[in-house]
C-alpha cells in the first residue's frame, strides 16, 4: 500500500494510507493517484496547502497547458457578467465552478469536458442579480452529493452528479438568504427588499453549511448575521447575532437599539472551522455606514473581530476585534487560516487573520489569546467630523512587522519622472497625510489601508508554520463631502440622488477623481451613454454587476431619475430639491427612535468621495515601488523569510525598470513540491515562485487576468494546476475561460 502525507484541517500532518480527513464518516476515500481540492481553500483550515509533488521546483519550468474549458460568457458586450472570482473545487475527478453570469458547471477535471451546467436565472420570472462567487461548498451522505452555492439573494442545493435542483431543500431547491436577519416588526422596514448576497461559500459542519454574506455598506444596508442553514432540509438552524440585542454580549458597545436601525458587520469573506473542536472561526466587516459612525458611537461589537463560534449552536466562545469604531472600511478582508505554529518551545494549534491593512494576527485557537503580544495603542481623534466618537487607541501586534505601508512620508513619494515628482509632491503637501487612524475629514488625506493590504484573495500556509502572503501597496485619496449643504440652490432630484447613493463609489458627479479611469476602484460615469444604452443601464442597477450590488430596493422612478441625470436627459420640468430640502433629508435619519424607520434607508450627513486611489498624471501609482508584493513570513518566531515583487508592469520593464510589482487581487497557493502559485496580477501572467527563495521559476501569460485563486489536484496520477481567467478588473480585456496546466 502506498502512504503519503496529508494536511488536516487541524493543522497537523500524519503518515497513513489514503483514508477520509476529518469526521466525514461519509466521505469517499480516494485511490492513491487521485488528489481532491474539496473545499474552498483547500481544505476546511482554510491552508490553501497540497501534498502533492509532481510538479516541483525543478520540472515546474515544463509546465504546458492541458485544457480549456470556454464558458462561453464575457464575449458579448451587452451579456457580459463581471469577473471569474471562482476558486474552483475538485472532488471525485470532476471539477465545480461558476461563471461570470453566475451559473454553476461540472466539468472533467482532467479534460475540461462539460458535464453539466445550472442557470439560476433560468426562471424568466426570477429577476438577477450579478455578483462576484469566490467558490462553492459540497456536501456528501453516500449517494446524496450536493453543490451548495449561491447567486442573488437564494441559498440552492444543487445535485452533484445530475446538475439538477434538489427539491426537498428549503423551497424547491433553495433557500431565501433573508431568513433569519429579521422583519418588519423588528426593523420597521422590509428585509426582503434588501441586498443580501454571498460572494464567498459557506464552510460545511456535519450537516451545517455556515454562511456569512455580502450586504449594502451604506444607509440601507442588512444586518450581517452569521448563520447555519441544514444541508439536508435548508432549515434555519442558528444565528449569530454580529450586531448584539438586548442581553447580548457586546449590546452596550452600541447605542441603544441600534440593530434595530444598523447594519454590515458581516462576514462576507469567508468561514473556515476546526472539526475536532467544533469551532468555527471568521472575520466580520465594518458596519455600516463606511467613513462615518456619527450615529454608532461605542466599539461597535462584532464588526471588524476576529470570532470564534460553537459549530453546533452558534454560541460565541471568543472574539478579538481588530479595529474599534471602524472609520476606515477596514473589513477583515479574507477567511482566517488554521495553523499549527511552534511557539515557546510547543506546538500550538493558531487562528491567523490578516488585515487590508497589513497586520497580521496570531491567536490561540482555543482561548483567542495572542500569540504575539498585541499593544493598545493611541492614535489621533481629531480633526473629526460633527457628531463623530473616534476610538482613542487601536490594536497593534507586535509581531509580524506590517508587511504594507502603515504611513505616508514624503521619502515614499514616486520619483519616477520629475514631472510625476512634482504632480504628486503637490497633492502630499496639501493634504492630511501621517498616520493611517487620521479620522477622515472635509479637508482630505492621504492614507493607506482601506484597499489592501491583504485582500478577499487571503493567503497560503504550509505545515512548517510558514504563511505566504500577497499585498497590495496602493495610496488612497479620502475626503469627505458635507451633504448637509450638498448642490447649493436648485438641483435636480437625479443629481440629487446620485450624489447620496451612488457617489460614495463613483465619484460626485460620476467623476470620480485622481489619474485616469483606470485609477478608478470603479468605472467613472461621465460618458456611461457611450458605452451602454439606458436599458443597459437600468439592467446594472436593478441586477448588479461584480463589486456593485443590487439597488432593486431603490423605487423605480427614482432609478430612472438617476439614469436621466447620467444620460444628460433630464426635462426642464423635472422635479428639484433644495439645499434646505436636501439638509433636512440627511439629518432625519440620525434621529431614529427604536423601531422607527419612516427615514430609512439612512443617508448620513458626511459621505466620501469615492473609492479613488492616487495615482501620478501617467496612471502610476504615486508612491515608489514595490506596488504588489509576495511575502514569506515563519509564524513560528514572526520574522519574514523573504518579501519580492508580485507582478510587473510591462513597458516599464523594457525600459529597464525593475520589477515593480502591481496591484493585485486573487491570492496563493502553496504545495509541498515547494512551490507558490499565484495569479492576480495587472499583467495578467499566473507564476510560480519558489517557497524556499521567492524566485520566480515559472510564468505564463494567461487569455485574460486570473483574478481569482488557482488550485491543484490529481486525475489519475497526474498533478493539475488550474485558474480562472475572467479579467475585466482594472477594465482590461474580458474573460470566460477555465484553463489547467500539467507535466508533458
Amino acid at each position: 500500500m502506498k502512504f503519503r502525507l496529508k494536511f488536516l484541517a487541524g493543522g497537523l500532518l500524519i503518515l497513513g494510507s489514503c483514508v477520509p480527513s476529518g469526521p466525514e464518516k461519509n466521505k469517499t476515500s480516494l485511490p492513491t493517484n487521485q488528489e481532491d481540492w474539496r473545499a474552498y481553500g483547500g481544505n476546511k483550515a482554510g491552508n490553501r496547502y497540497s501534498p502533492l509533488t509532481q510538479i516541483n521546483t525543478e520540472n515546474v519550468k515544463n509546465l504546458k497547458l492541458a485544457w480549456s474549458y470556454d464558458t462561453g460568457e464575457n464575449k458579448n458586450p451587452n451579456e457580459r457578467g463581471g469577473e471569474i472570482q471562482c476558486q474552483p473545487i475538485v472532488v471525485n475527478g470532476i471539477l465545480y465552478g461558476t461563471t461570470p453570469r453566475l451559473k454553476l458547471f461540472a466539468i472533467r477535471a482532467a479534460t475540461g469536458e462539460q458535464l453539466w451546467k445550472f442557470d439560476p436565472f433560468a426562471d424568466p420570472n426570477k429577476k438577477p442579480r450579478f455578483h462576484a462567487i469566490r467558490g462553492v461548498a459540497y456536501w456528501e451522505d453516500g449517494t446524496d452529493k450536493r453543490i451548495l452555492y449561491s447567486a442573488g439573494p437564494y441559498l440552492y442545493a444543487i445535485n452533484a452528479l445530475t446538475g439538477e435542483k434538489v427539491t426537498s431543500f428549503g423551497a424547491n431547491g433553495e433557500v431565501d438568504l433573508h431568513e433569519g436577519l429579521g422583519d418588519r416588526a423588528t426593523f420597521g422596514h422590509d428585509i426582503k427588499d434588501l441586498s443580501v448576497d454571498m460572494t464567498t461559500p459557506g464552510v460545511v459542519y456535519k450537516d451545517l453549511l455556515i454562511v456569512g454574506s455580502r450586504v449594502s455598506e451604506y444607509g440601507d444596508a442588512a444586518p450581517g448575521y452569521i448563520r447555519a442553514f441544514n444541508t439536508r432540509t435548508g432549515k434555519l438552524e442558528w444565528v449569530f447575532h454580529t450586531i448584539p440585542r438586548p442581553g447580548e454580549y457586546g449590546y452596550e458597545t452600541w447605542p441603544k437599539d441600534a440593530y434595530r436601525n444598523m447594519g454590515g458587520a458581516n462576514a462576507w469573506s469567508g468561514l473556515v472551522v476546526d472539526e475536532k473542536r467544533g469551532i468555527v472561526y471568521t472575520g466580520t466587516g465594518s458596519a455600516a455606514v463606511d467613513f462615518y459612525g456619527g450615529p454608532r458611537a461605542g466599539q461597535n461589537l462584532f464588526a471588524n473581530s476576529v470570532l470564534a463560534l460553537n459549530a453546533e449552536t452558534g454560541k460565541r466562545v471568543w472574539h478579538f476585534q481588530t479595529q474599534h469604531h471602524d472609520l476606515w472600511d477596514r473589513d477583515l478582508p479574507c477567511p482566517p487560516n488554521l495553523m499549527t505554529v511552534k511557539h515557546n518551545g510547543k506546538l500550538v494549534d493558531a487562528v491567523v487573520q490578516a488585515t487590508k491593512d497589513g497586520l497580521i494576527f496570531v491567536f490561540d485557537r482555543d482561548t483567542g489569546k495572542p500569540l504575539f503580544p498585541v499593544n493598545e495603542v493611541a492614535v489621533p481623534t481629531s480633526p473629526a467630523l460633527p457628531g463623530e466618537h473616534p476610538s482613542p487607541t487601536q490594536p497593534i501586534p507586535t509581531k509580524p512587522a506590517p508587511f504594507a505601508r502603515q504611513e505616508l512620508t514624503v521619502a515614499d513619494l514616486t520619483d519616477r519622472t520629475p514631472q510625476a515628482h512634482a504632480y504628486v509632491l503637490d497633492r502630499f503637501q496639501n493634504s492630511l497625510r501621517g498616520s493611517k487612524y487620521m479620522p477622515p475629514s472635509l479637508e482630505g488625506s492621504l492614507l493607506f489601508g482601506f484597499g489592501g493590504g491583504a485582500e478577499w484573495g487571503g493567503n497560503a500556509a504550509d505545515p512548517e508554520g510558514i504563511l505566504y502572503q500577497n499585498s497590495n501597496e496602493m495610496l488612497w485619496w479620502l475626503k469627505m463631502r458635507d451633504m448637509r449643504n450638498q448642490d447649493k440652490g436648485v438641483v435636480s432630484r437625479g443629481k440629487s440622488l446620485f450624489n447620496s447613493t451612488c457617489a460614495v463609489c463613483h465619484g460626485v458627479d460620476g467623476k470620480g477623481s485622481g489619474g485616469g479611469d483606470q485609477a478608478q476602484a470603479y468605472p467613472v460615469l461621465t460618458d456611461v451613454g457611450k458605452r451602454l444604452t439606458r436599458e443597459q443601464i437600468a439592467a446594472t442597477i436593478r441586477t448588479g454587476r461584480g463589486r456593485m450590488p443590487s439597488f432593486q430596493h431603490i423605487p423605480e422612478q427614482d432609478r430612472e431619475a438617476i439614469i436621466n441625470f447620467l444620460l444628460n436627459t433630464e426635462q426642464k420640468n423635472t422635479p428639484t430639491v433644495t439645499a434646505s430640502a436636501a439638509t433636512d433629508f440627511h439629518n432625519a435619519g440620525q434621529n431614529l427612535k427604536a423601531g422607527e424607520n419612516s427615514d430609512f434607508p439612512y443617508v448620513p450627513p458626511f459621505l466620501n468621495n469615492g473609492y479613488t486611489q492616487f495615482r501620478d498624471p501617467d496612471n502610476y501609482p504615486a508612491i515608489k515601488p514595490p506596488w504588489g508584493t509576495m511575502n514569506a513570513i515563519d509564524l513560528n518566531t514572526g520574522e519574514y523569510l523573504w518579501r519580492v515583487p508580485l507582478g510587473e508592469y510591462p513597458e516599464l520593464t523594457k525600459k529597464g525598470v525593475p520589477p515593480t510589482g502591481t496591484e493585485n487581487h486573487g491570492g496563493p497557493i502553496v504545495t509541498a513540491g515547494g512551490l507558490v502559485f499565484i495569479a492576480a496580477t495587472y499583467d495578467e501572467k499566473i507564476r510560480a515562485f519558489d517557497k524556499k527563495t521567492g524566485k520566480v521559476v515559472w510564468e505564463y501569460q494567461l487569455p485574460a487576468g486570473g483574478f481569482a485563486t488557482p488550485i491543484t489536484y490529481m486525475v489519475d496520477g497526474k498533478q493539475y494546476i488550474a485558474i480562472a481567467a475572467g479579467g475585466t478588473r482594472y477594465q482590461l480585456r474580458p474573460g470566460g475561460t477555465y484553463v489547467a496546466f500539467a507535466l508533458p
